[in-house]
C-alpha cells in the first residue's frame, strides 16, 4: 500500500537568493526518522518561520523545506512507547521547522523527547495561540518569579511588546498582578497593549532617549526583553537596584552596547531565556501553568486564525515589523 499523502507548505530555492513557496503533496515516507509520528492540526506563525520561509540566512541550511517551529496534534504512532496512539501533544523548538520538516505540514516525525502532552485544560488551538512565543514568555516570567521579583516591588518593562513573545508577556504579567509598562515601535497600537493589560505604553524613541549614558534613572523591578541590542542595554541601565532582566531575543541586534556599571553599582541581574533546547521537565511545568494559573485569556481571544494558503503575505509583514500578537495556522480548514 502506498504511503499516505498530506499537504505541506514547501519552500524551494530556484536560484541563489530566490525562494518560492507552494502547498504540495508529500508522503509520510519522506519524513525523517524519529520515534514520534504526529498528525498536525494546528501550528503558529513565528519570526523564525518567516525567516525560513523567505530564505533568510541563519535558520534553514538546505531546501526544499517545510517551516513551522510549532505543531500540535494527535499521536499516530510512537516507536518507544513514550506516548500512546491518539494522545494530544505539543511539539515546539529543538530543530522543528528549522532543518527538520515542521508544523506547516499535516504530519511531522520527530524524536519522542521533543513532545509534550497537551494539558487537559488547553485545546490544541489554544496551545498554538501560545506556541513558542507563549512558552518563551512563560519561561521569562518564571525566571522573574524564581529570582524573587514580586508585584509589589515595582514596574515590569516589556520590550517589543506588540510581537508574539511581547504580547503574551504583557498579558501574563498583568494577569499575575504586575504593573506592566510596554515599549513598542508602533505607538499606534497603544489601545491593543492596554487591552492586554499594560498600565503604560512608551514609544521606542522615547524609551531610548539619552540611552547612550552609562546609567539611567532607576525604574524597573524586572524586565522581559525580546529585542536585544540598544533596547536591552537601555533596559539594564534603567533597572532598579537589584532588578532582574531577562533576555530572549535579538530582533534589534545580537550586540549589547553596555558597560558593567549596572551590574556592579546596582546589582542588576541579566538572565538568559531559551525555549528551543529547554529541558522536557521545564517545558511541562510552564505548559501546565499556561493552561491553569497563567492562562492568558486576552491573548487567546485575540489570536488570529489562517490556513496555510494565507501565510505568504504574513511572512513579509512579520519581517517588516507590521504584525502583532499571535497567528494560529489551521492545517484542516473547513473541517
Amino acid at each position: 500500500m502506498a504511503a499516505e499523502l498530506f499537504d505541506a507548505l514547501v519552500v524551494e530555492q530556484e536560484a541563489p537568493g530566490t525562494f518560492t513557496r507552494q502547498i504540495k503533496k508529500r508522503s509520510i515516507d519522506e519524513l525523517p526518522p524519529g520515534e514520534l509520528l504526529v498528525r498536525v492540526r494546528y501550528s503558529s506563525l513565528n519570526y523564525k518561520d518567516a525567516l525560513s520561509a523567505l530564505g533568510r540566512p541563519g535558520v534553514t541550511k538546505s531546501y526544499p523545506h517545510t517551516p513551522g517551529i510549532d505543531a500540535a496534534g494527535e499521536v499516530v504512532s510512537c516507536a518507544d512507547g513514550a506516548f500512546r496512539e491518539g494522545e494530544k501533544v505539543i511539539v515546539t523548538g529543538y530543530d522543528l521547522g528549522m532543518n527538520t520538516p515542521g508544523g506547516y505540514g499535516q504530519y511531522i516525525r520527530v524524536p519522542s523527547a521533543w513532545g509534550v502532552r497537551l494539558p487537559e485544560a488547553l485545546s490544541l488551538k489554544e496551545s498554538m495561540a501560545l506556541g513558542t512565543a507563549g512558552l518563551t514568555a512563560g519561561l521569562s516570567l518564571q525566571k522573574l518569579v524564581q529570582a524573587g521579583v514580586r508585584p509589589e516591588h515595582g514596574e515590569i518593562l516589556v520590550t517589543g511588546a506588540t510581537g508574539g513573545v511581547g504580547s503574551v508577556a504583557v498579558a501574563l504579567l498583568s494577569q499575575a498582578g504586575y504593573q506592566v509598562v510596554a515599549v513598542t515601535g508602533k505607538i499606534e497600537e497603544t489601545e491593543y497593549l492596554t487591552g492586554l493589560g499594560a498600565r503604560q505604553v512608551l514609544s521606542r524613541d522615547a524609551f531610548l532617549q539619552n540611552s547612550e549614558r552609562p546609567l539611567l534613572k532607576e525604574r524597573w523591578a524586572g524586565v522581559i526583553d525580546v529585542v536585544g541590542g540598544p533596547m536591552l542595554a537601555a533596559a539594564i541601565k534603567s533597572a532598579s537596584y537589584g532588578g532582574v532582566v531577562t533576555c530572549c531575543g535579538l530582533a534589534g541586534s545580537a550586540e549589547l552596547p553596555l558597560n558593567v556599571f549596572p551590574f556592579i553599582l546596582r546589582g542588576v541581574s541579566l538572565l538568559g531565556v531559551d525555549s528551543a533546547q529547554c529541558p522536557s521537565a521545564a517545558r511541562n511545568e510552564v505548559w501546565q501553568l499556561l493552561a491553569s494559573d497563567w492562562k492568558p485569556q486576552r491573548i487567546l481571544a485575540q489570536a488570529q486564525e489562517v490556513p496555510l494558503a494565507e501565510l505568504e503575505e504574513r511572512f513579509h509583514a512579520m519581517l517588516k515589523g507590521e504584525s502583532r500578537g499571535r497567528t494560529v495556522v489551521n492545517l484542516d480548514p473547513g473541517q
